[in-house]
């Protein structure tokens, strides 16, 4: 699915319809299953979790006590470190918990991007960090800066917050520019777009997905974790209905144990991004 540069007015009351009409027929459709009695286990139901995985799911959550059927389930957990006062020693010990689970990816800080990626060499973990972290409000100019030297600095994703005010403000040109001229000057590097769901209608998450599809973004993803609030399966699955198939979303910001990340799952989120991922991953032991 993607969408035309203009009749944004259009789209806009389209996909709010048809959330209308899925939130009055599907209500309930996003709960996590919370036991093996629930009849989602990977010991007593190994072919559902390959059937789920096989139809795309890039997460499974489990219960305490499971086994994990498919070691590389593991490696769709990204491990996040953003705090401000992350040492290099925490950084050194998020990498190493990074490889020896093979995790996704780490998400640091951008000086921490080197030091990740040396400690990660021969690894396969890539190294992805933030842009325009935590508010979005800095100029075009300097976002587009910061994804060139993550980049020359080893960066092989980038995770940028949007301008807010901008899209609150109906700058869609400037959104739509910013978003570009990131993706541009971060070549080759994966590009997700932060949204900051907790300060945005529901109107102004589907022109901020819309706006990042139109720019070229590889991702859309829910929050920071540093605003008012986290992932929420309504958020992802409104996100996954805007896009379709021809992006990715990622759910970040309050994921915490398997119930909630099997909840964004379901919802349609194709990334987790966690701080709790050692946790999680402990759960499938």
């Amino acid at each position: 699915m993607s969408y035309p540069e203009l009749e944004m007015d259009r789209i806009i009351k389209e996909i709010m319809n048809e959330q209308s009409r899925q939130t009055q027929s599907s209500r309930g459709e996003f709960w996590a299953y919370k036991s093996c009695s629930e009849n989602l286990c990977p010991e007593r139901d190994y072919e559902t979790v390959r059937e789920i995985v096989g139809s795309g799911a890039s997460r499974i959550g489990a219960i305490l006590g499971t086994s994990c059927p498919e070691p590389g389930l593991a490696a769709l957990i990204d491990h996040t470190l953003l705090k401000p006062d992350a040492t290099d020693t925490m950084v050194v010990a998020l990498c190493k918990e990074a490889a020896e689970h093979h995790f996704a990816s780490v998400c640091v800080n951008p000086s921490h991007i080197r030091l990740s990626v040396a400690t990660l060499a021969g690894s396969g973990v890539p190294v992805a960090t933030v842009i325009g972290f935590p508010l979005g409000a800095n100029t075009t100019k300097i976002k587009a800066e910061e994804a060139r030297q993550a980049v020359r600095d080893g960066a092989a994703e980038l995770d940028m917050v949007i301008n807010i005010g901008k899209l609150k403000s109906g700058d869609y040109a400037f959104v739509k520019e910013d978003i570009h001229a990131v993706k541009e000057a971060g070549h080759p590097a994966l590009l997700k777009v932060i949204l900051e769901t907790s300060l945005l209608t529901d109107e102004e998450k589907v022109k901020a997905c819309v706006l990042s599809q139109q720019a070229g973004a590889d991702f859309v993803k829910t929050s920071t974790g540093f605003s008012t609030g986290g992932a929420t399966a309504e958020d992802v699955a409104l996100m996954r209905r805007v896009v379709g198939d021809t992006m990715g979303v990622k759910a970040s910001g309050g994921v915490k144990d398997c119930d909630v990340a099997m909840t964004m799952y379901k919802a349609g989120a194709s990334r987790i991004g966690a701080s709790a991922s050692v946790k999680i991953v402990s759960r499938f032991k």
